[in-house]
């Protein structure tokens, strides 16, 4: 997601793309508390690519919307740090480490292998992977910046990860019933292969209290290796244009600072900075910041350059979901976990 020269002039001229794009975020806020099993992101990105499909704004809202698809998108990354205790997870982190760090593997090199046969170029396959393998939305909002992806390519992964998490909500608590998973063991199933928060508590909730409380906690564990795979996509990214003798080549300007900003307010939230009060407010603002990026995604996508990729993304996908909730079944099962 390439950061126009717009982005960077004067602030009054990103007024009407940000009141264009704060609009629609509004109301895709609002539809998401109507609609929880959708969510406020998703029906945000499709608002914004229908209004830039079927109206097309015109160039001066361009500067406005390419800073809330950039700017905006970092600081929600950095907001949701505050929604991390990592003394809170450290626990049951360990408990399912084996699990989490077997499902990313599987998710990110299933993603890389599988892509390859679909003829999926690379950005994508990075997106889907990395999306299915973590948090969904939330670790595609988290490297977009690195990868520099076009606004199309960020849509198309997020609206994929999406269907298979609606997917996920409606068929993990009776095939969780029917192979006699332990509340635990659906938890650590649930928290490890599906993709979103939102969706992760649906599904653990409706298996049992037990199972949601546990599967909350595993996925925001698995949430925090976000940190460790953007800042390898950076020293890999900075490792090709330094291979490929980019002119302009500046390991400063491709590191991804805002993960620092993440660290720091995670940090904040441990050591018990962060007033009890602030809490569910900063969770709130992370979750408005996030509909306003995708919002703003949606409004630079090209609905015909998504619709010319087919159906090899969702292909992709699907294939890495699957992968992943068989791989998270059988590390359970080798372990006595389940």
């Amino acid at each position: 997601m390439r950061e126009p020269a717009a982005v960077r002039c004067e602030p009054h001229g990103r007024t009407p793309g940000l009141l264009l794009t704060l609009a629609i975020a509004l109301l895709a806020w609002w539809l998401g508390s109507l609609l929880p099993l959708v969510g406020g992101p998703v029906i945000g990105i499709v608002l914004g690519i229908a209004v830039r499909n079927l109206a097309s704004p015109r160039a001066r809202f361009t500067p406005g919307i390419a800073f809330a698809g950039h700017r905006v998108l970092q600081w929600s990354v950095i907001v949701l740090g505050f929604g991390l205790s990592l003394t809170q997870v450290a626990a049951t982190g360990l408990e399912s480490l084996a699990v989490t760090l077997v499902t990313l593997t599987v998710a990110l090199l299933g993603a890389w292998v599988l892509g390859r046969w679909l003829g999926v170029h690379d950005k994508l396959k990075i997106l889907i992977g990395v999306g299915t393998a973590i948090c969904g939305g939330s670790a595609i909002a988290a490297v977009a910046p690195i990868i520099k992806p076009d606004e199309h390519d960020t849509a198309l992964a997020v609206s994929t990860i999406f269907l298979f998490n609606v997917v996920a909500v409606l068929v993990f608590p009776p095939l969780g019933h029917l192979l006699h998973l332990s509340d635990l063991g659906f938890g650590l199933w649930a928290g490890t292969a599906i993709n979103d928060t939102s969706s992760v508590v649906a599904a653990g909730y409706s298996y049992s209290h037990a199972a949601g409380d546990y599967a909350t906690i595993v996925k925001l564990t698995r949430a925090t290796l976000i940190i460790p795979i953007s800042l390898i996509l950076a020293l890999v990214v900075a490792a090709r244009a330094k291979h490929d003798g980019a002119a302009e080549f500046s390991l400063r300007h491709i590191f991804p600072w805002f993960i620092l900003g993440f660290l720091a307010a995670s940090a904040l939230r441990t050591a018990g900075l962060v007033p009890t009060a602030l809490l569910a407010p900063l969770h709130l603002a992370a979750g408005f910041l996030i509909i306003v990026a995708l919002t703003a995604i949606g409004l630079s996508a090209d609905l015909r350059r998504m619709l010319a990729s087919g159906a090899r993304p969702i292909l992709l996908g699907f294939g890495a979901w699957v992968a992943v909730s068989l791989a998270s079944l059988a590390v359970q099962g080798l372990l006595g976990q389940v």
